[in-house]
C-alpha cells in the first residue's frame, strides 16, 4: 500500500511517444514534469495528441516509447486500476438511476472500503464540491452543473495520487461553463490533488491553471503559467492560439545586447527585446523569425503622405471596425496579412479604407519560431 514518501504526487513524462498509423492524433517526444498538487492543462486544437497524452497518464494507452512516473513510482506499465487516478470526462459516465451517494462511493464500493468509512469519505467528498444534503437525489434530477460535480466527487472520493479532466466542461452552455470552471478550480484548490485537465478552450486553460503545456500536431509547442505563455509565445502556433496575435514574419537585421531589428517582407523594420533563454537570444543576423503583435499592444495613427517607411511602424488600410464595449477591434490589411489592433473606444475610429500606421509597442513585441 502508499508509504508515507508517496505523497509526492508529481508526474513525470519522460520522451513519451505514441505512434499510430492513420489519423489517430500521435504523441511525439513529449517530456514535462507536473508539479505535486498542480493544476496543469494540456490546450491545443482537437487531434492534437493532448487526450492520447491523459489516457497514457491513466494507463488506458501504453506509449510507444519513453517513461511515466508517479512520483518515485514508474506506472508505465501498470493497468489504470493500480495507478491510483481519478478520471472525470466530458459525458460524466454517472448512473442516472442512481442517488448522488451511490455514485459518489462507486470506486469506494470497488474497492471494498467498509460502509462506516464509506459514509464518512461520500460526506467529506460531497462536502468538497459543495452538494452536502444531496446524498439522496437521483442523478437525472439534477442540472449539468450539479452533474459535473458529483462526477468531481466521484473521481476525489478515492483520494487519488492524480486527477484527471478531459474536456470535463465541453457538455455545458457558455454561462455555466464559466460558472463551473471557477468552481473545478476551488474544489481542486481545497483538495490539493495534481491535476491534468485536457482542454482546447485557451481562456478556459488561462483561468484555471498554474501552468499549460501548449500541444499541437503531437508536438510540445511549450510549458508555463499562463501570463507568460500569453506575454512571451516561444512559436507562432502558441502566438496564435493563446490570445489573439499578429504574427509578423521576417528576417533579422541587426543584433544588439537589449534589442534585435527585424525587417519585415514588406520593408518595414520593428524592434522586439532579447530576454535571456528564450529564441531572442539566440538569434543571429539573417535568421528567418516572426513577431508576435498582441493587438492591445499597438496605437494607430494617421498615415503620413508619401510611402516612405517609418523604422517601429508599418502602414496598413482599414478593413472594417467592431465595436465591443470597451473597446473597439481594429481589422487592417497588411499586404496579403489580416491584422488587428484593439484600442479603447473613441468617437473619431479610422473608418474603412483609411490609411493608418500601425505602431507597436516595441517592448510588448516578442520574437518567435516562424
Amino acid at each position: 500500500h502508499h508509504s508515507p514518501e508517496d505523497h509526492m504526487n508529481s508526474v513525470d513524462l519522460e520522451h513519451v511517444s505514441k505512434v499510430y498509423t492513420g489519423a489517430t492524433p500521435s504523441v511525439d517526444d513529449v517530456s514535462l514534469t507536473v508539479g505535486d498538487g498542480e493544476f496543469f492543462t494540456l490546450l491545443g486544437p482537437s487531434g492534437c495528441g493532448k487526450s492520447t497524452t491523459l489516457r497514457m497518464i491513466a494507463g488506458f494507452i501504453n506509449p510507444t516509447s519513453g517513461r511515466i512516473r508517479f512520483g518515485d513510482r514508474d506506472v508505465t506499465n501498470l493497468p489504470p486500476h493500480k495507478r491510483d487516478t481519478g478520471m472525470v470526462f466530458q459525458n460524466y459516465a454517472l448512473f442516472p438511476h442512481m442517488d448522488v451517494a451511490t455514485n459518489v462511493a462507486y470506486g469506494l464500493s470497488m474497492r471494498r472500503v467498509a460502509a462506516a468509512e464509506k459514509r464518512t469519505r461520500v460526506g467529506e467528498a460531497l462536502e468538497i464540491v459543495g452538494l452536502t444534503g444531496y446524498a439522496d437525489r437521483r442523478i437525472d434530477q439534477l442540472s449539468g452543473g450539479q452533474q459535473q460535480r458529483v462526477a468531481l466527487a466521484r473521481a476525489l472520493v478515492i483520494q487519488p495520487s492524480v486527477l484527471l479532466l478531459d474536456e470535463p466542461l465541453s457538455n455545458l452552455d457558455a454561462k455555466l461553463r464559466e460558472e463551473t470552471r471557477a468552481q473545478i478550480r476551488e474544489i481542486q484548490q481545497r483538495a490539493g490533488t495534481t491535476s491534468v485537465y485536457v482542454t482546447h478552450d485557451q481562456s478556459e486553460a488561462m483561468a484555471m491553471s498554474d501552468r499549460i503545456a501548449v500541444m499541437n500536431a503531437g508536438v510540445l509547442h511549450q510549458v508555463g503559467a499562463p501570463r507568460e505563455i500569453y506575454r512571451r509565445p516561444t512559436t507562432s502556433f502558441v502566438a496564435r492560439f493563446i490570445g489573439r496575435s499578429n504574427v509578423l514574419p521576417g528576417v533579422v537585421e541587426d543584433v544588439e545586447p537589449t534589442r534585435i531589428a527585424v525587417r519585415l517582407d514588406g520593408g518595414e523594420i520593428l524592434q522586439a527585446p532579447v530576454a535571456e533563454g528564450t529564441l531572442s537570444a539566440d538569434v543571429v543576423v539573417g535568421d528567418e523569425v516572426a513577431l508576435s503583435v498582441r493587438p492591445e499592444t499597438v496605437r494607430l495613427e494617421p498615415a503620413p503622405a508619401g510611402s516612405g517607411t517609418v523604422v517601429g511602424a508599418l502602414r496598413a488600410s482599414v478593413r472594417m471596425t467592431e465595436f465591443t464595449g470597451s473597446t473597439c477591434v481594429i481589422w487592417l490589411r497588411y499586404g496579403d496579412q489580416d491584422l488587428l489592433a484593439t484600442i479603447p473606444d473613441t468617437d473619431d475610429l479610422p473608418a474603412a479604407g483609411d490609411e493608418v500606421l500601425l505602431r507597436p509597442d516595441a517592448d510588448r513585441t516578442w520574437v518567435v519560431a516562424p
